[in-house]
């Protein structure tokens, strides 16, 4: 079969849905993406290390709130999931979606895209497209993927298709889904962006073909890198006006008035998520092979990695004009997610609050309906639990920080139960002697 045969073979399958689409990953960005291409009549084989995502999802279960049971269920006819990846050899389209952390140093932790890559190219065959969508630094696709994949003897263009096309997801976002969030597409070759523009046409609205898989993978970080720079200036400015009495918040409606040239940004506790305060460091950590300094984006790291210990000392200060020292002081923490409405509370700024907070001898809870329960993380040895917001128990606490503004919480409640309440959202708007602002 020559190459051009592969390709136009790969792509009527593709169109005529005789393909299986493997998806590695079946967290924030691979569930979605697999309901979707279930949906649109692909068979769909999910492949997750994590055995209770497997077993629940095999019984119609969404472990992801924004991501209703129903969808599930309704892609189980074309959908089955498995830990087993020496089954990468079944499906003709392999995308990934695995994590793509920092370690403690604050370094790429690599171990998910490398781990992946070897066994993608341990079962590569022709006829297959693979498509990268973690979050990673320029020339990932190329230099870890790539080269894993041309020991096999295959030919990139020719005999497999391997493009980078970055995830977009935005949950909780009613506006954009994954269906209808333009899909970036870099190909390692013309023909590889062929057929990666195919696979993913048939899912999407709208598909934005690339260069090449740098740009793709160069773009998704300017998208994140912006908005961690902006929301730094918008986090530095609110120290300031804070100092000289003015209200950050009525200034950026204020500004965002301008019909043009301007864009509104908030600031809050800290960054959290899976892309904001960890993707703009696979640049910093690249540019530093090329003898460059990414003064921006650092800076703009180290402005948002202290907001946690601002809110505290505002904390700490409004106790004080209250009388009461922040150890042996019980503190609410309203909120764990790292946004309103969602979950997902990875990267949370409120980790670090409540980190902060515990070293300075505070008692600390949370609430978040969102959030019944965490297991082991990164930054606790065991589950913590939340709350039950009923008025007793809201009452027994010297001072409640509102960490993530969730649209079903009753904050009035809580600002007639707790003597204090620190608001970093700017969910009380305007003055009130109980609250203040940080």
């Amino acid at each position: 079969m020559t190459a051009e045969s592969v390709k136009d073979r790969l792509i009527s399958d593709i169109k005529n849905r005789r393909i299986t689409v493997g998806i590695i990953g079946l967290g924030y960005v691979g569930l979605p993406l697999a309901v979707r291409f279930a949906e649109q009549g692909f068979r769909v084989l999910g492949f997750d290390t994590d055995p209770q995502k497997i077993e629940q999802l095999s019984r119609g279960l969404s472990y992801i709130r924004h991501i209703p049971a129903d969808a599930v269920r309704r892609m189980l006819p074309l959908f089955s999931s498995t830990h087993d990846m020496g089954r990468l050899g079944e499906p003709e389209a392999i995308i990934v979606c695995v994590p793509t952390p920092l370690d403690h140093h604050r370094q790429p932790d690599l171990t998910f895209l490398t781990r992946t890559a070897q066994d993608i190219g341990n079962r590569l065959r022709r006829g297959q497209i693979v498509s990268l969508e973690s979050t990673t630094y320029p020339g990932t696709t190329r230099e870890l993927y790539l080269a894993r994949f041309a020991r096999t003897g295959l030919r990139a263009g020719e005999d497999f298709f391997l493009v980078f096309s970055p995830e977009r997801e935005d949950p909780a976002n009613p506006n954009f889904t994954t269906k209808t969030i333009p899909k970036l597409v870099g190909g390692i070759t013309p023909a590889c962006s062929e057929v990666g523009a195919v696979l993913y046409g048939e899912v999407v609205d709208r598909v934005v073909p690339v260069s090449s898989p740098e740009v793709a993978e160069s773009a998704k970080l300017l998208e994140n890198i912006y908005r961690a720079v902006n929301i730094a200036l918008v986090n530095e400015l609110k120290v300031l006006f804070d100092r000289m009495g003015i209200d950050i918040w009525e200034v950026i409606e204020a500004a965002r008035t301008k019909p043009f040239g301007y864009q509104p940004f908030y600031p809050g506790p800290g960054l959290g998520g899976h892309c904001i305060p960890v993707d703009p460091f696979y640049l910093t950590w690249r540019a530093r092979e090329f003898d460059i300094e990414t003064r921006f984006i650092e800076l703009a790291g180290v402005v948002n990695n202290s907001m946690p210990y601002y809110v505290v000392e505002k904390t700490v200060d409004a106790l004080a004009s209250r009388g009461k020292v922040v150890r042996g002081a019980r503190i609410l923490l309203v909120g764990l997610a790292y946004k309103k409405d969602v979950d997902d509370i990875r990267e949370s700024p409120a980790f670090a609050l409540m980190k902060i907070l515990l070293q300075r001898g505070a008692q600390v809870d949370y609430y978040d309906p969102y959030v019944p329960r965490v297991e082991k993380t990164r930054q606790f040895d065991s589950g913590i639990v939340s709350i039950d917001p009923v008025p007793e128990r809201l009452r027994q606490y010297d001072a409640a920080i509102i960490v993530t503004d969730h649209s079903c919480v009753d904050y009035q409640s809580i600002l007639s139960a707790v003597p204090l309440v620190v608001d970093t959202r700017n969910v009380y708007q305007g003055r009130h002697p109980k609250v203040v602002r940080a």
